[in-house]
């Protein structure tokens, strides 16, 4: 139950900072990525005042023996570049270009803007549902 309420929360708190900082639009996503036309840079001062947060989690992460509310942290198991792993972010980003919405603001965006982001969340449950049944 306690997974569950932190859950909630720590999603509560994630789909307001997207709705406050404008990033659950798509029209904002495309024109940080229109970088030789309209360029708006506000999603890089997003991304930035994210790594504070992250820096402080990860230092947490370092100290601590468990998570609270898990048995053990769930971290990848590799850090190297591989050609799955450049892959999977060009097309992750072809993705993100064209609908102007990564699976965090898709998923907000269902209760936002449900009929546009209903066509972005499918779209990666496709890609994922792809995905497993391709990599054996």
């Amino acid at each position: 139950m306690s997974r569950l309420i932190a859950a909630i929360v720590a999603g509560s708190v994630f789909g307001a900072g997207l709705a406050l900082s404008g990033m659950a639009d798509p029209q904002r996503v495309r024109a940080f990525l229109d970088v030789f036309g309209q360029w708006d840079p506000t999603l890089a001062f997003v991304m930035a005042g994210a790594l504070v947060p992250m820096a402080l989690a990860w230092a947490v992460q370092r100290r601590s023996p468990r998570p609270a509310f898990a048995d053990s942290f769930n971290l990848p198991s590799t850090r190297g570049i591989d050609a799955p792993l450049v892959v999977g972010a060009m097309l992750f980003g072809v993705g993100w270009g064209l609908s102007g919405l990564c699976p965090g603001p898709a998923i907000a965006g269902l209760a936002i803007a449900p009929a546009q982001a209903g066509i972005a969340v499918a779209a990666m449950i496709a890609g994922m549902v792809l995905h497993r049944l391709t990599r054996r």
